[in-house]
This record gives C-alpha cells, structure tokens and sequence, in this order.
C-alpha cells in the first residue's frame, strides 16, 4: 500500500457514504471501474410551492474534490473497520481526482432536470463523491434559494442573516455564505466574514438587556461604546417606553430601534409615528422575529427599513433540501439512464441553455445533448462553465460576488409570475431535445 502521510482535518474523503466505497471495491476488482463515466446532478422537480431554484455551493464542490484525499488517518479509519479490502485501500491512498467537471455557476437559476453539475472521469473517481457533491448541492442551494425568495420580497431592504443558532455550527457557516450570495446584506455569524469576506453586524441581545437594573442604563452602556448609530432593542418591555427612553438617552440622531416580538408590521407603523414626533426622522427600524418571505411580503407596505431573519433562512424555508441527486448518465461514451416508474432519468452527457425574448425575459430552459447541440437562436445563452479540467479547479472562477450579480440579473429576467411566492408551475418550462 503506498505511503500517504498528512493531516486528515482538511480532507473530505470520509464525508461519504458507506456504499459508495462498497460499490468502487466490486468495480475494481471486476475491471469496470476504469470505464470512462459521466454523472450528472439535477432535480426532478422544484420544492412544492417554489416556481425557480438558484445554485449555490459549487464554489464549495470544487474546494471540496481539490480535498478528496485518503491520508493515513483515512485509510487506518477504513482498515480498522474493514470497509473495504486491501486492494481498494491501496488504490484510495493513491486516489486524486484526475477528471472534468462543469456546471451552472453560483447565483445561475435552475428548473427540473437542469444539469446542474456533469462530472466526466472513470467510474472509480466519480461514483465516491456523489454524497458530497450532493450534501453541499442540496443544502446550499436549499438556502439560496429561499433567501432569494425573501430578498425579492424585501424590494430593496436590506437583510441580516442571522440563523447560526439555529443549525449545525459548520451549516451555519455555508448558509450565511448562500443567504449572502442570493441578496442578503450582511450575517451576524463572525467565521462567515472571516472565511468569505461577507459583511458582518451585530448589536446587543435581550440578555444585555436584563444585565442592566434599567432599560435606561442598558441603552446609555451600549452608545457609549458603539455610539449614537448603533441599534437599539427598545422590546425588553415596553416598546412605547422603550423608544422613548431610546430617543432620550440617544438623542435624535440615534441610528436604528430593533423590534423582536409581536405584531412587527403594527408595531413598525406606532414606532414610526412616535419616533417621529420625538423627531428622530432618520432613526430606522429593524424588525425581526420568526420572519420568512410571507411575513417580509406582508410588510412591505409597512415602515420597515431593514429584517433580521434566522430559522426560516437556514432551513430553506420549509424546503431543507434542493432535492437533487447524482446519477450515472454515459459509459464508455454510451447513455445509460434509470427506467423506474417513478424516478427515471434522461441518459447521455448534457448541457443547457437558455432562450429569451429581444426584451430579455426568459422563456424556457432548453436541455440537450453536448454532441448536438441546438442550432443558437439570437439571444440564447449557455449556463454550463467549466470548473475543473484534468482534476485541477480552472483559473479565475466566479467570485462570491459575481454569483450575487448573476442572481440579480436572473431574477430580472424571470416572466413576472415566476416571481409569485404562491405555488404554481415553474418560472420557465424546461424542453428537452
């Protein structure tokens, strides 16, 4: 067995299932495993309720197939539970990934059976990644997703992110990074600003509050170390008295009240009144508290300048998982496909893309095989890009910000009823040649 020595923290090897392991020890001992082989993850519908997906995390992918390594650590882990035999854990120490992979990039929209990501290289390479190709897809884009919902139902109003304690510690670092890449304006989680450069803000909890003996000495504690723009949690008691507390210990010119309880749209509306005949004009308010992109709709009419939103956005909105899956579509340059009633799928290599209007307004997503390619129409658009050739992430990938940029303009190119937050068909239908 050859020798691989290093630190396991970073790999993602074992961030995989048992079976994937199983099934690359039956190839290689029967020859098959050296096929050349294309995988290809998509979804087979939308999210019930949802009329567009948007992508995320194939930035995360890439990071993690450059990582998909079997160090000892790996390897002993294998060994010792007896995992596999010893011929495929001499063939895993020596395992990097030596294929191509291409895929719609980050903030693109996706509709049912979009091949979101095509992965071309022998079977053995590929089939051990499917769960973690999958578990980054599906979150991710989960999250993406519905924090673009929100995003459009805010027009314009910025967002905080701020569900960390509302999930797995390392979700919550991938959410804030899909909440971000689908409009939020900033987190409140630290380890999402520090490794993707996201924005970060935060102020003070009810627990401050209660610290201090009166609401008064809370509020005069916070502005003297954050100064009179920062925001101040006038709902510890009474938000009547809260704000008025909160404009004289501030002054006029304090920067921002937060509501986190109750009836946010009527008390955004007295709030607003009342400030301004304090004559705190500028003084904004922030809302939070359980909200989704209904209850952001459902204020929009309201005098709210900015959300805070957590559990909704974290966990997709009632939609954890983008529902996607990874399966085999070409061997050996012939399509294979799954035939079963009710979970079939289309074999051959594929790419996309989409067909608009002059005005710009799309109007279907158009699937087909990479060897025949439609005959391009003037405004069509391809959404497959190169991600990785030859094992090797390729140079000058899209930036975290230049998915948020393609997701604005994709949105502005949706038919208006693919904006709806009611059920309904997708956005754009998806043909397929």
């Amino acid at each position: 067995m050859a020798e691989q020595s290093g630190n396991s923290d970073n790999s993602t090897a074992l961030l995989t299932d048992h079976y994937e392991l199983t099934m690359l020890g039956s190839a290689l001992a029967d020859g098959t495993g050296e096929r050349d082989c294309v995988f290809e993850v998509f979804a087979r519908r939308l999210p019930s309720g949802r009329r567009y997906g948007v992508v995320a995390g194939t930035a995360r992918v890439v990071d993690a197939i450059t990582d998909f390594r079997f160090t000892d650590a790996e390897i002993a882990q294998l060994e010792t539970t007896a995992v596999v035999d010893g011929d495929t854990l001499s063939w895993l120490a020596d395992y990097e990934f030596s294929g191509d992979v291409d895929g719609y990039p980050e903030g693109e929209l996706y509709f049912p059976g979009s091949p979101i990501l095509t992965v071309r290289g022998s079977f053995a390479e590929c089939v051990v990644l499917e769960t973690v190709a999958l578990s980054i897809l599906n979150h991710d884009s989960a999250v993406a997703s519905a924090a673009a919902r929100m995003s459009s139902a805010a027009h314009g109003r910025p967002i905080i992110e701020m569900g960390g304690r509302r999930t797995h510690e390392q979700a919550a670092v991938a959410a804030a990074r899909a909440a971000y890449l689908a409009g939020f304006a900033t987190t409140s989680n630290l380890e999402a600003g520090r490794r993707y450069g996201i924005p970060t803000r935060g102020t003070v909890a009810h627990a401050f509050m209660l610290l201090h003996d009166t609401e008064e000495a809370a509020f005069r504690a916070q502005i003297e170390k954050m100064g009179v723009d920062t925001t101040l949690l006038v709902d510890t008691y009474d938000i009547t008295a809260g704000i008025e507390t909160a404009v004289r210990v501030a002054g006029p010119e304090l920067g921002a009240i937060r509501i986190d309880s109750g009836d946010v749209g009527v008390l955004a509306r007295k709030a607003r009144e009342q400030l301004d005949s304090l004559g705190a004009k500028d003084t904004r308010i922030v809302v939070s508290g359980d909200l989704d992109e209904h209850a952001i709709a459902a204020l929009r009419a309201e005098p709210v300048d900015a959300y805070g939103v957590g559990t909704s956005v974290v966990t997709g909105s009632g939609a954890p998982t983008a529902g996607m899956v990874y399966k085999l579509v070409e061997v050996d340059g012939k399509p294979v496909a799954k035939r079963s009633e009710h979970k079939a799928s289309r074999g051959g290599r594929k790419s996309a893309l989409r067909r608009h209007k002059p005005t710009g307004t799309a109007l279907e997503e158009v699937v087909y095989p990479t060897a025949k390619p439609p005959e391009p129409a003037e405004h069509d658009r391809e959404l497959l890009i190169p991600l990785m050739r030859a094992g090797q992430p390729v140079d000058e990938l899209p930036t975290l910000e230049d998915g948020r940029q393609r997701l604005r303009r994709a949105l502005v190119s949706l038919p208006w009823e693919g904006l709806k937050l009611s059920g309904g068909d997708p956005a754009i239908p998806t043909t397929f040649s």
